[in-house]
């Protein structure tokens, strides 16, 4: 082989080779499931809301939008039930917000940021079924599953927050969870 085929095998190797690095350094590349759709949301311009203090200051938020929420201090917030992790109080930050979703179904509750969620029906938590989170991504950071009852008034909690604003997005998942 020729000197000059030589060295463009070996410039096309080593660009092939930076490329993958770079795809592999993503830390938001990393999620097993589907979330193109949350990072879609997340590219989007957040619609911006006070998080509630208690119930009935709680904004109404619906799927397929991206929030950017401002935190109160978490010893001003009255939750609906006890947030389902003790975290710190003390700088930490947190909020409500109501759910009504029209229906039943699996819907995903992704986060920029480390933080508790909950979902509250009755005054009860409702149990997450997964959840799969990427230090270092803000597109999303965290992403939780659960199984929400449609037609319902629902309250969701967060909690122990670092900073005082928090993106979330809500989307119902219409393939299987693992996707």
């Amino acid at each position: 082989m020729r000197r000059s085929h030589w060295r463009w095998l070996i410039l096309w190797a080593l660009s092939t080779a930076a490329g993958v690095a770079c795809a592999t350094d993503d830390p938001c590349a990393g999620f097993t499931w589907d979330v193109r759709g949350e990072q879609a949301l997340f590219a989007t311009w957040p619609e911006a809301a006070f998080a509630g203090n208690d119930a009935a200051s709680a904004p109404l938020l619906v799927a397929d939008r991206l929030y950017e929420l401002a935190l109160a201090s978490q010893e001003q917030v009255k939750f609906a039930a006890p947030p389902g992790k003790k975290a710190p109080v003390d700088g930490a930050s947190a909020g409500l917000a109501r759910l009504h979703l029209p229906t039943t179904g699996d819907y995903r509750i992704s986060v920029d940021r480390p933080f508790w969620i909950d979902v509250v029906a009755d005054g009860q938590l409702i149990a997450s079924r997964d959840f799969q989170g990427r230090p270092g991504c803000q597109r999303p950071h965290k992403i939780v599953l659960y199984s929400l009852p449609g037609g319902q008034d629902l309250m969701l909690q967060l909690s122990g927050a670092v900073g005082t604003r928090a993106r979330l997005t809500i989307t119902r998942v219409v393939a299987s969870p693992a996707q």
